[in-house]
């Protein structure tokens, strides 16, 4: 009798965990967004897009790598409700910034992390580049660290848009 209990105990205890995996999907955190022209965003306003939130600098070599696709991915998926949110860390001086958004015509909206508060929200994000895919409903798709697969991320995009 004694083993039957503890038995049907792991077992419960096996399936609540297993639920909390499959149903208890991680959200967003709650920040806003000031890009370097001047527009304003929120978790709040970007809820109905599905929204990628990219880390990056200027001196890491995978953003510089990752930075053409992510601009082709924007301008694929953006009439279909995407939103890509480029986060310049706290240590890339704003003039580089600036001045790489200038020159490569990034269509998307670029945040200058100064106090490093959107990096902390995120989970102190500190690799980069990181990013977080982020469904309509403001949970959290994927988090890639690293640059991504884009075959993959291009259809988790199309899959979270509904195309």
């Amino acid at each position: 009798m004694k083993k039957a209990i503890v038995a049907i105990a792991g077992v419960l205890v096996l399936a609540l965990a297993g639920y909390a995996l499959w149903f208890d999907t991680p959200r967003a955190p709650q920040v806003s967004y000031t890009s370097i022209g001047g527009q304003t965003a929120s978790t709040d306003s970007l809820k109905g897009k599905v929204v990628l939130v990219n880390f990056w600098a200027t001196s890491c070599p995978g953003c510089i790598q990752e930075m053409p696709q992510l601009k082709a991915t924007h301008e694929r998926f953006a009439p279909q409700g995407y939103e890509t949110i480029a986060v310049a860390m706290s240590y890339d001086p704003p003039h580089y910034v600036q001045a790489y958004v200038k020159d490569k015509q990034l269509p998307f909206f670029v945040v200058l992390d100064s106090q490093g508060a959107i990096a902390k929200a995120f989970g102190d994000v500190q690799l980069t580049p990181t990013s977080v895919l982020i469904g309509k409903d403001g949970t959290v798709i994927k988090r890639f660290v690293g640059v991504p697969d884009f075959t993959e991320l291009n259809g988790l995009i199309e899959k979270a848009i509904g195309a």
